[in-house]
């Protein structure tokens, strides 16, 4: 899932290569509604190797409440950092 900014525009999707993908969104390479509400911020992901329980878990996720998607994120990820930086190793510099 990814946010414009802490409980803001949530997108949820699905993919088999994640770190691609979500650059394209942080770049703004895919254009469409991510590009136009700035949602460039993965905040929550699941990994299966079951292409169909990936699609099926996509479309119940994107059938929820919003209220039930903000609480799935902030099970694991409460301040609603960018997961990026860790799963691609490209953490941000303190300099």
């Amino acid at each position: 899932m990814m946010a414009s900014c802490q409980n803001g525009t949530l997108y949820t999707g699905v993919t088999s290569k994640l770190i691609k993908r979500v650059y394209e969104h942080k770049t703004g390479a895919l254009g469409g509604f991510t590009e136009k509400y700035k949602v460039n911020r993965l905040v929550y992901f699941e990994i299966t190797t079951d292409v169909h329980c990936a699609l099926k878990r996509e479309k119940n996720i994107q059938a929820w409440k919003r209220a039930w998607k903000i609480r799935l994120i902030e099970e694991k990820n409460p301040n609603w950092l960018d997961l990026f930086p860790q799963i691609s190793g490209c953490q941000p510099s303190l300099a």
